[in-house]
């Protein structure tokens, strides 16, 4: 057990040398560094949002478990905040503090998972989400490619959009909004996009979850734009073989591992992350800041499709 003090708050770190990542020996003290190191660039995009943790207490390789209700041995000073569910109330965690962070790390939540609203405004997504899943034999740049095709139309209709890798396989493209939504029109307009892309090339999009038509093809997960959906927070680490991260892109970055056909630029570890935050600041900060509205329905003509 190891006492550490952080923002007045005293923790007690266990089984710092435990790994939780074998391949590359990645150990949980590397873990809860990180996290503390990637908090102040972190709590932004995940201080005021519910959070369901994804805990992995004996590493990547091991049972794995998510956790939505706050453990009940909280400390104090973790604010909770109840959120309506079909079942009545879920009790989430918020981790708005760098040592919020920590103690969640110290918990072996190697995934922090967010909702597409702010905790306080439940019902008022302030962002859409195009989850782009690739079916094998397609991979990350096919993602790409798919990700490049939604800015396009996006920015056929004004709209301005950013892309993460999901830390995984696949890329994620946010529509930032920041003003009055519901989800049943963002969930609406991304059904509406993902439909229209999969009715233009069926045979490189599918919009449906059935695994047998995802074959060689990107899923447009609209899907998780529900109520009830979670999606990985921005800067959060995945529990893949390495420890990756859900990292944000450049549009640049995007186009150019496309172009060159190198899924590694769209690959970044904890401490890849961290070179760039110190290089780069915080690429994800449009999602707080730019502010845009929606359509009523969904685009209203197809954007040339651009093959980069």
């Amino acid at each position: 057990m190891t006492l550490v003090e952080i923002d007045g708050h005293e923790l007690k770190l266990s089984n710092l040398d435990k790994v939780l990542y074998p391949a590359p020996g990645f150990t949980k003290g590397e873990v809860i560094d990180y996290y503390a190191r990637v908090a102040p660039t972190l709590l932004p995009h995940l201080g005021d949002r519910a959070i369901t943790l994804k805990r992995y207490p004996d590493g990547v390789d091991g049972k794995f478990f998510y956790e939505k209700n706050c453990p009940r041995h909280h400390p104090n000073w973790v604010p909770v905040q109840p959120v309506r569910s079909e079942d009545g109330f879920i009790e989430y965690c918020q981790l708005d503090s760098v040592a919020a962070v920590v103690w969640a790390a110290n918990l072996a939540s190697l995934e922090l998972h967010t909702t597409m609203a702010r905790a306080a405004t439940p019902d008022n997504p302030t962002m859409v989400v195009f989850d782009l899943d690739p079916g094998p034999p397609a991979d990350i740049l096919d993602c790409a490619d798919v990700a490049l095709w939604i800015r396009d139309l996006l920015a056929g209709i004004g709209l301005d959009c950013v892309a993460k890798t999901s830390g995984s396989k696949g890329l994620q493209v946010y529509l930032p909004l920041n003003g009055e939504n519901d989800y049943d029109h963002t969930t609406g307009f991304a059904k509406y996009v993902a439909e229209l892309m999969e009715r233009e090339e069926p045979g490189r999009v599918v919009s449906v979850q059935k695994r047998d038509l995802r074959r060689g093809k990107v899923l447009v997960d609209w899907m998780q734009n529900s109520f009830h959906k979670t999606t990985v927070c921005a800067y959060s680490l995945r529990a893949r073989e390495q420890p990756t991260v859900s990292t944000p892109v450049t549009w640049i970055e995007v186009e150019a591992a496309h172009d060159e056909r190198d899924a590694a630029l769209l690959t970044f570890t904890a401490p890849d992350v961290l070179d760039r935050i110190a290089e780069h600041g915080d690429l994800w900060a449009p999602t707080l800041t730019l502010t845009q509205s929606l359509p009523p329905d969904g685009p209203t003509a197809t954007a040339p499709r651009v093959h980069h």
